[in-house]
């Protein structure tokens, strides 16, 4: 069995969605529910068993876990970089993966893991995916420093290059709905445009970034998908690696590719970023990718504009989720 922690979350589910695609049913979902829409994601997917996340890591931890597992694609987390209950982040984020990853590794199970780009803080030891620069990297918040530190537990421990971790960048697609305020800025900027006609972003407060100006490394979905199942499908390659498009993007150029996707006229206003998280803002984010394609990946990384116009058209005007 491949279990899926996270699986009707939002990469998640995209992965179960691909494993599908690829013939593969044989998959435990693990995740809660909770109360809003993210089982909707779920809708449409071919899986064996949904386990709730407290029960699976309870007979992981009894070691009474009732089937075989082949791999252990581990999605599940707090992904909210404004969560200030730090306990909460360390038991939901670190403590759980540590958990997982002990339960794998002895029972030789494909162990891969989401890092994520904010460990990375802002970015003044820069985005190289190099396992011995670990230690001098500065998170900006506790979510990102949560991640940072199973980076560093499986570095201590000496096991980093027996599972692959993935340090995802500024995810977009299909299936984010339920995310609430933590959703992309494609989705935010759509429902925004419906509304309004117009998109807000935040102002810049740093004197080499005009207003929409700042960068990020924006990535489908799609692409992130394929390049997590890469590890599956190679278990050789290990170690951490940067999951992004390589190449950053203004938040202008996003919105405008929105617009576009939406035939409507480019309208933006700058508002003031909230106090909380001025001294919290990544300026400017790009992954290097040259680790994960030295590693084998080959597949094109779909450009921005083609990314933002298949999500508009296809899943956000069409009110559809991936496997639908």
């Amino acid at each position: 069995m491949i279990v899926v922690t996270g699986g009707a979350g939002f990469i998640g589910s995209a992965i179960v969605w691909r494993l599908n695609r690829m013939g593969e049913d044989k998959i435990i979902i693990v995740d809660e529910l909770g109360t809003d829409d993210k089982w909707k994601n779920l809708v449409g997917l071919n899986f064996r068993e949904f386990m709730n996340k407290d029960e699976f890591i309870k007979r992981v931890k009894e070691e009474n876990v009732p089937f075989d597992i082949e791999a252990i694609i581990h999605m599940g987390a707090c992904s909210a970089t404004t969560e200030k209950d730090a306990d909460y982040l360390m038991r939901n984020n670190h403590h759980y993966s540590v958990e997982l990853c002990r339960y794998c590794l002895p029972r030789r199970a494909r162990f891969i893991y989401a890092s994520s780009a904010a460990t990375y803080g802002d970015g003044t030891n820069g985005y190289l995916d190099n396992e011995n620069e670990l230690e001098n990297l500065k998170p900006l918040n506790m979510y990102g420093y949560s991640k940072h530190l199973f980076d560093l537990w499986l570095k201590m421990n000496k096991i980093i290059d027996k599972v692959a971790g993935l340090k995802y960048f500024n995810v977009y697609g299909p299936n984010e709905y339920h995310k609430e305020d933590m959703r992309s800025v494609v989705h935010k900027a759509y429902q925004q445009i419906l509304e309004t006609g117009k998109v807000k972003l935040f102002k810049s407060y740093h004197p080499d970034y005009k207003d929409g100006e700042q960068k990020r490394d924006f990535v489908y979905v799609k692409d992130i998908v394929d390049m997590t199942l890469f590890f599956l499908e190679h278990h050789d390659k290990n170690g951490l690696f940067n999951a992004g498009s390589g190449k950053a993007h203004t938040w202008n150029e996003l919105v405008t590719a929105i617009f576009k996707a939406m035939d409507k006229p480019v309208n933006i206003e700058y508002v003031d970023m909230p106090e909380n998280l001025r001294g919290k803002y990544q300026y400017f984010t790009q992954a290097e990718l040259k680790k994960i394609k030295d590693a084998g990946y080959s597949k094109p990384i779909t450009p921005l504009d083609e990314g933002v116009a298949d999500y508009v058209k296809n899943y956000l005007m069409k009110e559809r989720n991936l496997a639908i």
